[in-house]
């Protein structure tokens, strides 16, 4: 895979083939087979957006990867001390890449505009590419083929759900989206993974019926209802989505060994009952969150090209 120099702002932005070979690549790290070297490498964080598992997760990859990062939102003041362009053109000089959490896919474009860096999208209003690959990466290790895997999203059309329907759509997972009515992917979200679902023989259905389309899943998934910056459309979003909690008799309608995902952080009571990311016993919540490393590292590794394999 060579990844050199791209930015990745959406999961449309990489190939099947891509995203198989980086979460190939992913395990291999994960398990110690290749040892990427990023020495004298930095990445520049900027998240305007709250950030645990994403902040955390690159911070630790370049470390452990050999190379450095710096988190910038605190103190450089984009648009108040300087101009936004000016910024950004000096943070170039200065760092190999840039990952950018941000409240609009528009301001995402921004940044690319003025960077002559790859940019990294760790969360946008539109889509979560990150999280997708650390998904694709779970479910791969838990289901195995990913002809195998018919995976069920209950939910929010949010960030999340996009990313990982072009995602599973791309590697051929059969895949069904559960929203109430009144919830939808994009469209151009939906095409996307439509035509690539086409491509990979595998189905890719839209529904607002959870009880039918639970049966033979495997992998279960579900967000929070309301994400960050929308506070304001909690008592709505509570009301659209009564019944959409997924719990253990929700989980027994799916296949026996079914796995349950969620993205973290959870709202509990709300799209799950409390400690449900811990107590049900085939929750791999845990499992994604470790792999948001995993993956990262590898798209790193792809994007500064200073990876070398071993055996």
């Amino acid at each position: 895979m060579n990844f050199r120099g791209r930015s990745l702002l959406s999961m449309a932005d990489m190939s099947r083939k891509e995203i198989a070979e980086l979460i190939g690549q992913a395990e291999d790290i994960k398990t110690n087979k290749e040892r990427p070297d990023l020495q004298g490498k930095s990445l520049g964080m900027i998240f305007e957006k709250p950030s645990l598992r994403t902040r955390v997760s690159f911070t630790v990859a370049m470390n452990q990867l050999g190379g450095s990062c710096v988190d910038l939102d605190k103190v450089i003041g984009i648009g108040s001390r300087e101009p936004f362009e000016d910024v950004i053109m000096v943070l170039s000089r200065y760092f190999d890449a840039l990952a950018i959490r941000t409240y609009s896919q528009g301001r995402l474009l921004d940044f690319v505009g003025s960077a002559n860096i790859p940019v990294i999208n760790a969360l946008s209003d539109q889509e979560h590419p990150c999280q997708a690959l650390a998904d694709i990466l779970t479910i791969t290790e838990h289901i195995g083929n990913s002809a195998e895997v018919e995976l069920a999203y209950v939910g929010d059309a949010n960030n999340v759900a996009a990313s990982l329907a072009i995602a599973a759509a791309s590697l051929g997972m059969n895949s069904r989206f559960i929203f109430p009515v009144g919830y939808n992917l994009p469209e151009w979200v939906a095409h996307e993974a439509s035509v690539r679902a086409a491509e990979s023989k595998a189905r890719f259905l839209i529904s607002t019926d959870l009880r039918s389309s639970l049966p033979g899943a495997n992998v279960v998934y579900t967000d929070v209802w309301v994400s960050m910056g929308q506070e304001d459309q909690i008592s709505q979003k509570i009301m659209d989505f009564d019944g959409y909690m997924i719990d253990e008799a929700m989980m027994s309608l799916a296949e026996k060994d079914a796995i349950f995902m969620h993205p973290m952080p959870a709202h509990y009571g709300e799209e799950v009952p409390d400690r449900f990311l811990i107590d049900y016993p085939r929750s791999v919540t845990f499992d994604q969150a470790e792999n948001r490393l995993h993956v990262q590292k590898a798209l790193l590794a792809s994007i500064l090209q200073n990876a070398t394999r071993e055996g």
